[in-house]
């Protein structure tokens, strides 16, 4: 074998080594899901990366060709120095989109309406006791916000759109909002923050009250999905990944902050399933965490 042919084969043999160990690395969920469903976008990866699977092709064929054995022991050589190279940007990796979105509903968001700022904003607690002092008689058995984890990442502008037909049921009620919030933020003066409020009319009984909304994140993503063509790179996503990342990490972050800890409250509502009730599932968290506190 010549010295040229010999450094011809040997850079097949390792652009073949690489090209695997590189498509290994490289694979990732959003991927997988596009392989499984056989979505449009996979084929456009495939597109875009078209060269390097005719490099690899042509890598294949050549060794083919010359009767080289395609795996010895310089493959595992080459595969741990190359994870060991990546092994800091794979650690680096692994904040996601649900990861992103929590951060940022609760910085945004959250951080802005629950706790007091000691000085014209008192917080949420004393946001809710300033609506039932106004509304002479009102109590809220639980004074936390509720957060809505819809399965369908639906968020309607008015929850009593998740009322069954059966009047026998409980329902949900919009009433008037809570006080307003206004801070300052991001160059915007008297920015405003608003919470709903909402009563649960039961048969035979007074209403329950409580605040509660949507968690506006998953329904702007809601929103992204149903524009798969305009936002390609989110077109694989798989949400339901999203969602448990998304309510992972923001119960966590509850939880740490102590301005936040005890008062937000996160329900998950199938509202795919024509047997569950919103106003039902509401009720029944409340009624555990009543009992908790006794």
């Amino acid at each position: 074998m010549s010295d040229l042919h010999f450094w011809f084969i040997h850079t097949a043999h390792y652009l073949f080594y690489l090209q695997i160990i590189h498509t290994m690395y490289n694979v990732n969920l959003s991927e997988y899901n596009c392989v499984n469903t056989k979505h449009k976008y996979f084929y456009k990866m495939l597109f875009d990366k078209r060269k390097k699977f005719l490099l690899f092709g042509a890598s294949l064929a050549i060794l083919l060709y010359n009767d080289i054995k395609l795996f010895d022991q310089h493959f595992v050589a080459i595969f741990i120095a190359y994870f060991i190279l990546k092994y800091e940007k794979l650690e680096k990796s692994t904040i996601n989109y649900g990861v992103g979105m929590a951060c940022s509903f609760y910085e945004g968001y959250l951080a802005q309406i629950i706790p007091s700022n000691g000085a014209d904003f008192i917080g949420f607690e004393e946001n809710i006791r300033n609506f039932e002092n106004s509304q002479g008689g009102v109590v809220f058995p639980v004074k936390k916000l509720f957060i809505v984890i819809t399965k369908s990442l639906y968020c309607p502008p008015d929850l009593k759109e998740f009322n069954k037909k059966d009047p026998s049921l409980p329902y949900m009620e919009a009433c008037q909002s809570l006080g307003d919030v206004k801070k300052d933020q991001a160059g915007v003066k008297n920015r405003i923050y608003r919470n709903s409020a909402y009563k649960i009319h039961r048969a035979g009984t007074d209403p329950v009250y409580l605040a509660v909304e949507c968690a506006t994140p998953l329904h702007t993503l809601h929103k992204v999905l149903k524009n798969r063509t305009i936002y390609e790179e989110l077109g694989s996503i798989n949400s339901e990944e999203v969602v448990s990342d998304f309510c992972e990490t923001l119960g966590t972050i509850i939880r740490k902050t102590p301005e936040c800890r005890g008062k937000c409250e996160l329900v998950y509502y199938d509202d795919e399933d024509p047997n569950q009730n919103l106003a039902e599932i509401l009720l029944d968290r409340i009624e555990t965490l009543r009992n908790l506190k006794l």
